[in-house]
């Protein structure tokens, strides 16, 4: 059996507070190998902060240990920053939820594409600009070569977060963590970078970490499915199984999605236990 792509065990992350140090990440451990991995909960559950802790993009601040963090074989807490850096972008890539707080202000799109290429690979100008324009287009932006010379504030919400997507693409990375990597797109264009995505990790091998709040999006999207509440993992099931989910709070998420044909009155409200958070 071959080695896990990723590999992480008991990943805590940790932020100093004025009232002691709060644990955002507590005891988070699964493997992903080539395929699309979802990991879903609500907003403060941890989500993001280990998708993060996975890239090295956590705040100085932040204390973090795992029992084990690889990716392809390397400890990921081990290594150099500059050896880091080099993974980061090249065969890591993370793209972000907000592209307003992703992409630079004073930078225009198509530069900031071919930087990340320039910046891990050996790549002439012109052909780091092809490529650029080919990626814009294949996130379909239309007019790829006038949306290359745009700043991030000429573009809609949704145009700027697939230039996010392209620049984090564009280098082909064996690992790609998605967090709510379509939540500005329209549903159209939700479908079609999602077809890209899937394209990427059939065609390419490569791994897929895809965080969401969307329970129905992430059930025929991934493969399988972590759910996340208080910083921990409180299931893990087969996405194709997720209707089936045992732990209460997997089940109340699910009882909370609308459905057309159901008339429910009052609408189900989420009951939360504390044992959930322990």
């Amino acid at each position: 059996m071959s080695e896990p792509l990723l590999t992480v065990d008991n990943l805590r992350v940790t932020f100093p507070t004025r009232n002691g140090p709060v644990e955002a990440v507590r005891g988070v451990s699964f493997t992903l190998g080539r395929e699309r991995l979802g990991i879903v909960g609500e907003s403060g559950s941890g989500k993001s902060q280990t998708g993060r802790a996975i890239m090295g993009l956590t705040p100085p601040q932040a204390a973090i240990s795992a029992d084990r963090l690889t990716f392809d074989g390397q400890e990921l807490l081990q290594l150099a920053p500059a050896d880091r850096r080099q993974l980061r972008g090249k065969r890591l890539a993370m793209i972000l939820q907000d592209p307003k707080y992703s992409l630079n202000p004073v930078m225009p799109i198509g530069k900031q594409i071919v930087e990340t290429l320039k910046t891990h690979e050996k790549i002439s100008s012109r052909e780091a600009r092809d490529r650029a324009i080919a990626m814009l287009e294949a996130v379909q932006i239309r007019d790829a070569e006038r949306v290359f010379k745009l700043y991030p504030h000429e573009v809609s919400g949704g145009m700027g977060q697939r230039a996010m997507i392209a620049m984090m693409l564009v280098c082909g990375p064996e690992l790609l963590i998605a967090d709510e990597p379509t939540s500005a797109l329209d549903v159209t264009v939700q479908l079609e970078v999602l077809d890209i995505l899937d394209k990427l990790v059939a065609d390419r091998g490569m791994g897929l970490v895809f965080i969401s709040h969307d329970l129905r999006l992430v059930s025929s999207f991934c493969d399988r499915v972590l759910v996340m509440y208080a910083g921990r993992v409180v299931e893990e099931l087969k996405a194709s199984e997720l209707s089936q989910a045992r732990h209460p709070y997997t089940q109340g998420l699910l009882n909370c999605l609308p459905k057309i044909d159901d008339d429910r009155h009052p609408l189900p409200v989420l009951e939360r236990q504390e044992a959930w958070a322990r």
